[in-house]
C-alpha cells in the first residue's frame, strides 16, 4: 500500500483581516466576514520567497528522517514562484539535501496536492525503487490579489503558506481511490494578463494580478456545473474506495460559506465533519492538508477521509484515504 506518512503546514504569523480587506476593496466588512468567509488570512512578508515556505514545511516532515532516503521530490506549489520560468522542485530538493532523489514541478492549480498524490501513488506502484516521495510547495498568491478589481472578488481569500506531504509504503493511512474532472470551457476565465507570450510586458501593475475577463459568463457556467462536479468527484472517489463506509470527514478547500454549506448538505454531512477555514484563507493546494491536520484531534482510527478541491481552469478533484494515525505538524513564524 502507498500511505500518507507525514504532513506539515508552515504559516506566516502576519495576516490581513476582514477590516483591512473591506477598506482596501470598498466592500462592507460584514460581506467580507460573513459572505466571503474571511475573518483573516495569512500573508507572508515581502522578503519571503515562495520556495522558502515549501522548504520550511518540508523540513518539518523530514525531521528524524534522512533526506537521502527520499527518492522523489514533486513541487505541488504555486506557479507564482521565485522566478517566472524555473524548476522550484529541483531547488527545494537541493535545499533539503535530498541528493539521491530526482525532482520535477507539477501544476493543477488549487488541485495540485490532490492530483499530485494521485500521480505520486501511481508512480510508486509502477516503480518499486520509489519508497519515499515528498510533495511540497509554497504559495504566495496573496500577492496576486487586486482589491480594486471587482471581477476577482472571489479571489480575495487567497493567502500565503507552505505545505509538505510524505508518501511511503505502509499499512497506516493508505491512499485509496481518486476522481478528477477538468473542463476547458473555464480555461481562460482566470488569468494574469502580462508576463507570458500573449502579453510579454505591461507598464500597468494590475496586469500582473489575477483577473477574470468574463466574470458573468464564468459565474453562469460555475452555477451550472461546479457543485455537480464536486459531487461527482467526491462521491466517485469515496464509493470506489470504501463503498460500505460513509465519509467521516471532508477535507475541503476554502470557498464562500454558502458553497461550503451546500456541499455538506448535498453529501448529508454535519457541520463538524468539515472545518471551515475562515481564519486562514485559501492557500491553494495546501487547504486539504491544513483541514485534515486540524481535524486529526478528533478523528478516530479507521475514519474515511476525502480530500476535495477545485482549481481554476477548472479542475475538480477528490481523493479518499483511511485515516489511522496522526501525521500533521503546524508551524507558524517568520
Amino acid at each position: 500500500m502507498i500511505s500518507l506518512s507525514k504532513t506539515a503546514i508552515w504559516l506566516p504569523e502576519t495576516y490581513e483581516d476582514a477590516e483591512f480587506i473591506a477598506k482596501e476593496s470598498g466592500l462592507p466588512e460584514v460581506v467580507v466576514r460573513e459572505k466571503m468567509g474571511i475573518k483573516k488570512k495569512c500573508r507572508a512578508s515581502k522578503a519571503m520567497n515562495t520556495s522558502e515556505m515549501a522548504v520550511r514545511a518540508a523540513k518539518e516532515v523530514l525531521k528524524d528522517i534522512d533526506p537521502n532516503s527520499v527518492d522523489l521530490v514533486i513541487w505541488t506549489g504555486s506557479e507564482f514562484k521565485d522566478h517566472p520560468v524555473w524548476s522550484a522542485g529541483i531547488f527545494v530538493q537541493e535545499q533539503l539535501g535530498c541528493r539521491k532523489a530526482w525532482a520535477f514541478d507539477m501544476s493543477s492549480r488549487c488541485s495540485s496536492n490532490v492530483v499530485g498524490i494521485k500521480v505520486a501513488k501511481s508512480l510508486m506502484l509502477q516503480d518499486p525503487s520509489l519508497s519515499r516521495v515528498l510533495l511540497c510547495g509554497g504559495h504566495k498568491t496573496g500577492e496576486l490579489v487586486n482589491y480594486q478589481d471587482a471581477s476577482s472578488r472571489f479571489l480575495y481569500n487567497l493567502s500565503d503558506g507552505g505545505a509538505a506531504i510524505l508518501l511511503e509504503r505502509g499499512e497506516k493511512n493508505p491512499i485509496l481511490e481518486s476522481s478528477v474532472i477538468t473542463d476547458g470551457a473555464f480555461s481562460k476565465d482566470v488569468i494574469i494578463p502580462a508576463g507570458g507570450t500573449a502579453m510579454p510586458w505591461s507598464e500597468k501593475s494590475e496586469d500582473y494580478c489575477l483577473t477574470c475577463p468574463d466574470i458573468e459568463g464564468m459565474r453562469q457556467r460555475l452555477a451550472d456545473r461546479s457543485l455537480d462536479n464536486f459531487m461527482s468527484v467526491i462521491k466517485g472517489a469515496a464509493q470506489a474506495s470504501l463503498p460500505d463506509q460513509p465519509i467521516d470527514y471532508l477535507s475541503l478547500l476554502h470557498m464562500k460559506r454558502s458553497a461550503h454549506d451546500e456541499i455538506l448538505k448535498r453529501l448529508e454531512l454535519k457541520d463538524e465533519q468539515s472545518i471551515y477555514l475562515d481564519e486562514y484563507g485559501h492557500f491553494g493546494a495546501p487547504d486539504q492538508v491544513l483541514s485534515l491536520g486540524l481535524a486529526e484531534k478528533f478523528l478516530k482510527p479507521g475514519a474515511h477521509v476525502v480530500l476535495a478541491s477545485a482549481g481554476i481552469g477548472y479542475t475538480w478533484s477528490a481523493l479518499s484515504l483511511r485515516w489511522d494515525e496522526k501525521t500533521f505538524t503546524l508551524v507558524q513564524g517568520e
